[in-house]
C-alpha cells in the first residue's frame, strides 16, 4: 500500500482528478493536508508520496527522489500566490510582512523575490490563514496570501472600490528571470523496494492527468462551489497552471534552489533523483 498526499487545494486536482472522482487506484491510499503538514508527514515517512513544497526536496534532498514528469507550476501569472500590499514594495524594509503558516515554497519565494529582486528586507511574522483574516487591515505593511483563499481575495481585491494593490509572485518570477517556478513537485521518501508500486503509481497519474484534460469544463463546473468560485474562473485558473516537469521547469527548479541557498533557506544546490525503476 502507498500512501499518497493530495494538498487540499484546487491547483492539485488536475492531477489527482481521476483519483477524486472515482478512487485511488487499487494499493494506494489518498490522504489530504495543507502543504505544510504534507511537508512534514512525508519528511516523518507516514507518507510515501506526495505534490510537496519544492523547497522541502532542497532542504532534505537525501530522504527523496521524483516522480518524473508532474509538478504544479506555472510560466507567468499564477493568481494563487499574492503578495497584498498596504505599502510600496521600496518601503517594506524593517516593516512587517505576514507570511502564512500554511506555505513553505512560497514563502521562500517572497524573500527571494523581496530581497533579492526588490532589495528590501521586511520582518516578516507567521499568520493563519483564512477568509476572515486580514493582516494589512491591522497594521501590517504585506501580507501573502496562498491556494484557493488567494484566489477568492484576490477577486474580493479586484471588485473593491477602493483595492490593495498585489504582487503576483508567478508572474514577477517569470519577469525576473525568464524562467517557469515549480510550487510543487512529486516526491517519495519510499526505499527502492517500493519502485514497482511507485512505477505503477507514476502511470496511474499519467492517466489521471489525461483525464482532467479530456473532462476540465466538465469538471470545474462539478468541482467549482466547494473551492468557493465561479465555474469560469476556476477552469481559468486550471488552464494557466503547469503540470509537468519538463527540462524549462526543471531549470527554473534548480535556480529557485541556488538562489534559496544563497538565503541560506536551503544547504546546499541538490541533484535531481528520479525514480526510474
Amino acid at each position: 500500500m502507498l500512501v499518497l498526499g493530495h494538498i487540499d487545494y484546487s491547483n492539485c486536482f488536475p492531477v489527482h482528478a481521476s483519483f477524486l472522482e472515482r478512487g485511488a487506484p487499487p494499493g494506494v491510499e489518498l490522504r489530504s493536508g495543507i502543504p505544510s503538514v504534507l511537508n512534514a508527514e512525508l519528511r516523518a515517512g507516514t507518507l510515501d508520496v506526495a505534490p510537496s513544497s519544492s523547497i522541502e526536496y532542497a532542504r532534505n534532498a537525501s530522504r527523496y527522489r521524483l516522480l518524473p514528469g508532474f509538478a504544479i507550476g506555472a510560466s507567468g501569472p499564477v493568481g494563487s500566490i499574492l503578495l497584498e500590499l498596504g505599502s510600496p514594495i521600496e518601503m517594506l524594509s524593517g516593516r512587517e510582512v505576514a507570511i502564512p503558516t500554511a506555505s513553505a515554497t512560497s514563502v521562500v519565494l517572497l524573500k527571494i523575490l523581496l530581497e533579492r529582486r526588490f532589495g528590501v528586507r521586511p520582518r516578516y511574522r507567521w499568520f493563519e490563514q483564512s477568509d476572515a483574516a486580514d493582516p494589512v487591515r491591522d497594521g501590517a505593511a504585506g501580507a501573502l496570501w496562498i491556494g484557493d483563499v488567494a484566489l477568492r481575495r484576490g477577486l474580493r481585491l479586484s471588485a473593491s472600490s477602493a483595492p490593495r494593490p498585489v504582487l503576483d509572485l508567478g508572474e514577477a518570477w517569470t519577469e525576473w528571470t525568464g524562467l517557469p517556478f515549480a510550487f510543487a513537485v512529486w516526491q517519495t521518501s519510499a526505499g527502492e523496494e517500493k519502485d514497482e508500486a511507485l512505477l505503477g503509481l507514476y502511470d496511474a497519474l499519467r492517466e489521471s492527468r489525461a483525464y482532467f484534460v479530456e473532462h476540465d469544463e466538465e469538471l470545474a463546473r462539478r468541482h467549482a462551489p466547494r473551492f468557493g468560485l465561479e465555474p469560469d474562473h476556476l477552469l481559468r485558473y486550471w488552464r494557466s497552471l503547469v503540470y509537468d516537469l519538463d527540462a524549462r521547469m526543471q531549470e527554473g527548479l534548480l535556480h529557485f534552489y541556488r538562489l534559496a541557498a544563497e538565503l541560506g533557506e536551503a544547504p546546499s544546490v541538490p541533484a535531481l533523483r528520479w525514480v526510474t525503476g
